[in-house]
């Protein structure tokens, strides 16, 4: 009896030991997923669009692949053409993103547009809808069509009531209106093309592809259309910043993220993520002083209470957009 009650101590402990690490990774992944867009509206400064992200990306790359190597040597999925070709896809709406999301930056602020992406949950929803047959029973829950509705509208709202600084102008100019909602509907439909690649080869493996994939159609873009000796002219300081981001923003918040759905549960672990907006709006108005109008207020409070309701249908597709960025 003593041995059966020591057993079960010894199972809580290491429950209790489990939550608290999952807890401490979700808290973590908010904290980091809080800085892209503050540290892509800093770069913005260095850095064209092109430049910023093959660098970016590059970095990433090379931060990841020793996970890669270390995923490959424990078995599984091999990573030959066949697992290349099933990442490809997908790689085109991230590639479209990632230079949107920049350009987006040079319209609204960094707090705004982490704001507005929380609506890609609800695109991801009705992509998913799209493409997954087995999720379109999702569509019939109130929760889904009033998210839904409340999100587009709030997302809307948060950029359209963005002040323009060159004309003065109460609105955004329209084609920071465009360019944002392309780079959020980009990344939900990255999300949920990369669904099955990355339940083939698993989420270590297929980012490592991803980011190795989306560098090489980066890299003639950049030559194309940016600057590839940016670093040489940016400075310590700003290449500094580049490497930092690249490696928490992409590679530890990745594997970061994976131990807190491993733990808690996928569901809390991305509903904790609506933090994100508010801790990024925190420290743009603390470093970059960006202040929300009070439009943009309410806007940020129903697009966020749109997503929350979004989420809580669990689409697979929309919890995979989260789990692979």
């Amino acid at each position: 009896m003593k041995q059966l009650d020591s057993t079960r101590e010894t199972a809580e402990v290491c429950r209790s030991a489990n939550l608290s690490k999952g807890y401490a990774a979700a808290f973590a992944t908010v904290a980091i997923w809080s800085l892209p867009s503050l540290f892509m509206y800093y770069l913005n400064r260095f850095y064209d669009p092109w430049a910023q992200n093959f660098y970016r990306y590059s970095v990433a790359c090379i931060a990841i692949a020793p996970l890669v190597v270390w995923r490959i040597r424990r078995g599984g999925p091999r990573i030959d053409m066949r697992a290349i070709a099933l990442c490809l896809v997908p790689c085109v709406p991230n590639v479209i993103h990632q230079i949107t999301q920049v350009m987006a930056l040079f319209y609204i602020g960094p707090g705004v547009y982490t704001i507005f992406t929380r609506a890609s949950v609800i695109f991801t929803a009705l992509l998913a809808l799209a493409f997954f047959p087995e999720e379109r029973s999702v569509i019939r829950q109130w929760q889904f069509q009033l998210g839904t509705l409340l999100g587009l509208v709030g997302a809307f709202g948060v950029v359209w009531f963005q002040a323009n600084a060159e004309s003065h102008a109460r609105h955004i100019a329209l084609p920071g209106l465009l360019i944002a909602f392309t780079a959020t509907f980009c990344w939900a439909l990255y999300g949920v093309l990369i669904k099955r690649p990355s339940a083939r080869l698993g989420s270590i493996r297929s980012f490592g592809i991803v980011s190795f994939i989306t560098s090489a159609l980066l890299f003639p873009l950049t030559l194309a259309f940016g600057n590839i000796d940016t670093p040489i002219h940016a400075g310590i300081k700003a290449n500094l910043v580049l490497i930092i981001s690249a490696v928490t923003c992409n590679t530890l918040a990745h594997v970061l993220y994976y131990v807190a759905i491993h733990e808690i549960g996928v569901a809390l672990a991305q509903t904790l993520q609506l933090l994100c907006p508010a801790a990024a709006m925190a420290l743009s108005a603390w470093i970059f002083h960006e202040r929300l109008t009070q439009a943009q207020v309410w806007s940020a409070a129903v697009l966020l209470l749109g997503a929350f309701l979004a989420m809580q249908t669990k689409p697979i597709a929309t919890t995979e957009a989260a789990e692979n960025i």
